[in-house]
């Protein structure tokens, strides 16, 4: 059996999380949601969560070698042996570094495959994605009303909750955050490129197409 590693690239709103979500379920690996693991970590009060809420109670960014930490502890489960999709993490090559760390150490004596998957888009269209993107404030169903509108608007069709906008989902907000990622994470694509294992795709299109086109890669 060959373990097999995902992370996904692309700029906000580019699909990603949807897809992410799709593809654990398809694939039956765990969904390792960066953000999720470290307010779980805070949550439950662990060495490394004590630690990290030190740094964001003070408004800073928690250290790279922290995070790593609490990733490797995460992806050396049981439950990530066969693979494991990586979501939020590396979005910097300081910390795609690190992952390449963490996999070496935990990869001895072992065949895998590592895959960066980039989600390629103009970011013009994800401006309209973000202005028109909603989500229920019960289940956290995520909807847009350009392409995935809900049955009764304003309403989720999964659990009857009521569908909100985020206060940061304008365009003046969008262009500083595609901004930060042109100049932040971008670079990750040349990085994995370069190692052989970037594989890209047309993010441009409806949930199924894009969906249909991921598998390609993958499979």
């Amino acid at each position: 059996m060959i373990k097999t590693e995902l992370i996904f690239l692309g700029p906000p709103a580019c699909g990603k999380g949807t897809q992410t979500t799709k593809l654990a379920e398809y694939l039956r690996f765990p969904h390792v949601d960066t953000g999720s693991l470290l307010r779980n970590e805070i949550k439950n009060a662990t060495e490394a969560g004590i630690e990290a809420k030190k740094f964001i109670d003070k408004g800073q960014l928690v250290p790279v070698e922290l995070v790593s930490k609490i990733i490797k502890n995460r992806l050396s489960k049981d439950d990530c042996k066969a693979g494991y999709i990586l979501d939020g993490f590396p979005r910097s090559l300081e910390q795609a570094e690190q992952l390449t760390k963490i996999n070496d150490e935990l990869d001895k004596n072992i065949d895998s495959k590592f895959r960066a998957i980039y989600f390629d888009i103009d970011t013009s269209v994800l401006v309209e994605r973000i202005v028109n993107r909603r989500s229920c404030s019960k289940c956290g169903e995520i909807y847009n009303l350009a392409f995935k509108a809900p049955e009764k608007e304003g309403i989720c069709d999964k659990c009857g909750g009521i569908l909100t906008q985020r206060k940061d989902d304008t365009r003046e907000v969008a262009q500083s955050r595609f901004d930060t990622y042109d100049r932040e994470t971008a670079p990750l694509v040349d990085y994995y490129k370069k190692q052989g294992v970037l594989k890209s795709i047309d993010a441009n299109g409806t949930i199924e197409e894009v969906w249909s086109r991921l598998l390609d890669v993958i499979e």
